[in-house]
């Protein structure tokens, strides 16, 4: 806030916020006082935020271990006269920074999002008079005017409210919008229920008002929200982890295995040009130059799936974090509900009616036969101020919009409804009152209404004669209980004495306990028109007819949503700023809580150490009435706790928890900028069902990852075995680094590639999901890997050694391309962990049947051409060595099914 004086100013009178400011709430400020305090308190504008530049993001790619162990290979090519490899490798660490530095090179937007919402210009009171002042230019004691339409510029008191309603759900997560008034509230009065502030970035939703300024920029709410979303760090995803973690390793490896066999050459008095190109070889043996484009490639189908299915994915590496959530934070509005609030209950002295969520439960005939259903009905439609669009859509409060709807439901349609009815006066709703009234007058018979609307004329005209008017009268239960008389029940209108009061009152108690917001409705015949006031005696002696009661429904589709969550091992948590009472009723209807589950608020939350939070959240699936520090302790909490942690929202006030989960999902529809900006994946339909859908695409995307990994190391490990044994064997270098680029990068690289679209494992949303901390390699820690690449290089390497010894020249050719096929064919095995390749057959991802036959292809080519096979250091193959080759690429094959078969047998005794 502006200062000391002006601190909790919800909680204090207009005229002391005043005062302290040192305004006058009839003139405002004078221009030159205005420019002072601008000059003291800066403008109302939030500051940008500290982007990474792209010189920042490129060197640190530069300095990742593999391209520095790549680059350290090419200068060595480059000295030891070998101009081509260095050319090449070059090319590979270009192409592989490249990739890293298109990832990484996401623009934070969130701040400049956060300051477009500010309004351009305000209508302000200076010098005594109104005058546009850019918003901008505000200062605190500055007393701006607000009208329906308009953003809020600024935080501050309010002076005046008429009928002023703000919707404050992308700061606050209040699903409808809030009553304002001027009248102080408690000092302790979460941000939600201050009804006498106004908070810069939301919007008027009906009504007028005056607002005094006391705070701008970075002092207001909204500047708090920037703050957070400031220090919140963003987090570095499981896959980039593991990723990082792997190359690290690999890195480490080849330094140890270069630095072991440069020693014993060394020791053996072996030529040092020699030593330094086994070195090269060494390097580039160990480093999977494939794998970033693979994993881009991978990635970026994953996304392209995701976008089928209405997740739009900010950032690749989002796409395999989701496979491995193990909760979900979801907002409640509109993600797990259908942001559209319903009529769901309809209560007449007693004769309660339950709708379905999507239409009435009953036909018009029982409308026309229920008098006292009939005015319900018609009542709340008639006291309403919604507009009905050239389309039929509804344009107006979510409230009123609900009571025209299910009108409509009935027969009655609006439009018809009001041209035999028109309002001839009104009391507009008051946030004092909590309540409006109209009043209308019987037009002449249109003869072509519908049923139901000459229905509700009838009523009218038994109540209130031919010439008469009636009033209608809708508001909050208790305020419209004092001002009724009498009670509608069936034909008949009978006394309502204080214990039909208390009986009504206690039925309206029983459904706000289960969320349901309920609105009262009375009438009142006039039958001498010129009677009528124009004042609050309008809302005196009333007849009650009954109560409409309301709540925005779940979505159908979210209900299997989360069973599907469960099964897959991920928890469901709902964190919302709608009231307890209501979050509480949509998450048992949800099966979030039990019976005796209620939600955790924000208020309880700041009572607890880290220790009874942890204990809590363990517990609670449900918080309502959180603020955005909440959200983000809740995250961290779980975060803590091991967990990968997805974080949904669409206000302002949601952005720093997406900031700081380990993925944040904004909402296409109802989203901010704000929260766009500052998320990983957008959803085009706002639907919880999408994000378990995203789910399991990203689980199809880590499977995939995983397999080729496997692969791409198997056969690393086979030629850095290779390259160490033969020298120990008296063998001369038995691949050159050109050879072992061409086997990562095309052998390796192309199968890989049709990896990323092999259908997803039966079991795929059936099992938990991979630990936060497990490796890249599984769970296994590299078994699969050793394995396969001891039965490759046992297979390719003593053939090869054979054939030297023998004096064939083309020994070296028979290594390279008995390494090539063994991959090609253990690619096919490797397209599932469990299930045999007969099973899947070999026609279920053709992507794979056409990568390996291009491949095959290429790797005769570069066998046969002279050209390519002299650039490559190669020779000539005859039929004799092409059988052996298969022969080796069929052994290889077979050993990786019996390994797989043999993990089934073991899965199968383990499961017994």
């Amino acid at each position: 806030m502006a200062g000391s004086g002006t601190a909790e100013p919800w909680a204090r009178r207009a005229d002391e916020v005043a005062a302290a400011l040192g305004t006058d709430l009839r003139r405002g400020l004078s221009a030159t006082a205005a420019t002072t305090a601008l000059a003291e308190h800066g403008p109302n504008e939030l500051p940008d935020a500290d982007r990474a530049s792209p010189l920042r993001i490129l060197l640190g790619q530069v300095g990742s271990p593999m391209i520095l162990l790549l680059a350290g290979a090419g200068v060595l090519s480059a000295v030891l006269g070998d101009l081509t490899e260095a050319v090449v490798i070059l090319v590979v660490v270009v192409l592989n920074g490249w990739i890293g530095f298109s990832q990484e090179y996401r623009a934070e937007r969130a701040m400049a999002s956060l300051r477009a919402l500010a309004a351009p210009t305000v209508r302000a009171v200076r010098d005594g008079a109104p005058a546009d002042v850019p918003a901008r230019e505000l200062v605190p004691g500055d007393l701006v005017l607000l009208e329906a339409g308009s953003l809020v510029p600024a935080d501050g008191r309010l002076v005046e409210a008429h009928a002023l309603r703000i919707e404050e759900s992308p700061l606050t997560g209040e699903s409808v919008p809030v009553d304002k008034g001027t009248g102080p509230v408690e000092r302790s009065a979460p941000l939600a229920e201050r009804t006498s502030m106004a908070h810069s970035g939301t919007s008027v939703a009906a009504g007028r008002g005056a607002l005094l300024v006391t705070a701008t920029g970075v002092g207001t709410e909204i500047g708090r929200v920037a703050r957070l979303l400031g220090d919140a760090e963003g987090v570095r995803t499981p896959l980039q982890r593991r990723l990082d973690v792997l190359v690290r390793g690999l890195a480490a490896a080849a330094g140890v295995i270069v630095l072991v066999v440069f020693g014993l050459g060394l020791a053996r008095d072996e030529e040092l040009e020699t030593l330094l190109l086994t070195a090269v070889s060494l390097a580039v043996a160990a480093i999977p130059e494939s794998l970033p484009a693979v994993v881009t490639v991978t990635l970026a189908l994953g996304a392209q799936r995701m976008l089928d299915r209405q997740a739009l994915v900010r950032r690749l590496y989002a796409v395999e974090t989701l496979g491995s959530v193990t909760t979900i934070c979801s907002d409640k509005t509109g993600t797990l509900t259908q942001n559209r609030m319903t009529i769901t209950v309809l209560d007449m002295a007693g004769d309660r009616r339950e709708l379905d969520r999507d239409g009435a439960d009953e036909g018009i005939d029982h409308l026309l036969g229920n008098p006292t259903l009939c005015l319900l009905v018609a009542g709340g439609a008639l006291c309403n101020d919604t507009t009905v669009a050239d389309d039929g859509s509804l344009l107006g409060d979510p409230t009123e919009t609900a009571l025209v709807d299910v009108a409509g439901r009935y027969g009655m349609d609006a439009r018809a409804l009001v041209a035999s009815l028109p309002r001839v006066a009104e009391l507009p709703f008051d946030s004092e009152r909590k309540r409006m009234t109209t009043v209308h007058r019987l037009a002449a018979d249109p003869g072509d209404a519908a049923p139901a609307v000459r229905a509700v004329r009838e009523q009218l005209r038994a109540l209130a004669g031919d010439r008469g008017l009636v009033s209608v009268t809708k508001g909050a239960v208790d305020g419209l209980l004092a001002r009724c008389d009498t009670v509608s029940i069936g034909e008949a209108v009978v006394p309502l004495d204080d214990d039909g009061r208390a009986r009504a009152r206690a039925a309206a108690d029983e459904l706000a306990a289960q969320g349901v917001r309920v609105l009262g409705v009375a009438v009142r015949p006039w039958p001498d028109p010129d009677g009528v006031p124009g004042d609050e005696r309008l809302e005196r002696a009333l007849t009650l007819v009954g109560f409409e009661g309301m709540i925005d429904p779940a979505r159908p589709e979210v209900r299997d949503a989360i069973a599907v969550c469960r099964r897959a091992g991920v928890r469901v948590i709902m964190i919302t700023g709608d009231h307890p009472l209501t979050a509480t009723s949509i998450g048992r209807d949800l099966g979030l809580a039990g019976d005796g589950d209620r939600a955790v608020t924000g208020a309880e939350l700041d009572g607890m150490d880290d220790v009874a939070l942890e204990r809590t959240v363990r517990e609670a699936s449900i918080y309502a009435r959180v603020a955005p520090e909440h959200k983000i302790r809740l995250v961290e909490v779980l975060q803590r706790g091991r967990g990968v942690v997805a974080m949904t929202g669409d206000g302002v006030n949601d952005a720093p928890a997406l900031k700081q989960a380990d993925i944040g999902v904004a909402m296409g529809v109802t989203g901010t900028d704000v929260t766009k900006d500052a998320a990983d994946m957008v959803l085009r339909d706002d639907n919880f069902a999408t994000i378990v859908a995203a789910v399991h695409e990203g689980r199809v995307v880590f499977d995939n990852i995983r397999k080729f990994v496997r692969n791409i190391l198997s056969g690393n490990l086979a030629e850095v075995s290779i390259m160490v044994l033969a020298p120990l064997a008296g063998m001369p270098i038995p691949l050159l680094p050109l050879q072992i680029l061409w086997l990562n990068l095309v052998t390796d690289g192309l199968p890989a590639m049709a990896l990323a679209v092999e259908p997803p494992e039966p079991d795929v949303m059936r099992r938990p999901p991979t630990p936060r901390d497990e490796s890249l390699l599984g769970a296994d820690r590299g078994r699969r890997i050793a394995t396969r690449g001891a039965a490759l290089t046992v297979l390719t390497f003593l053939p090869a050694y054979g054939l030297w010894e023998a004096g064939d020249d083309a020994w070296q050719t028979v290594l390279f391309t008995s390494i090539a096929a063994a991959e090609l064919a253990g690619g096919f095995a490797m397209r599932s962990e469990r299930v045999s390749l007969a099973r899947l057959g070999l026609a279920s991802n053709r992507a794979m049947l056409a990568a390996v036959a291009a491949t095959a292809a290429l790797q005769v080519l570069v066998v046969s051409v002279p050209f390519a096979r002299d650039l490559l250091g190669l020779r000539p193959l005859h039929p004799a060595h092409w059988l052996l080759v298969a022969g080796i690429a069929l052994a290889y094959l077979v050993v990786v099914e019996s390994d797989k078969a043999w993990q089934r047998r073991a899965a199968a005794t383990a499961g017994r």
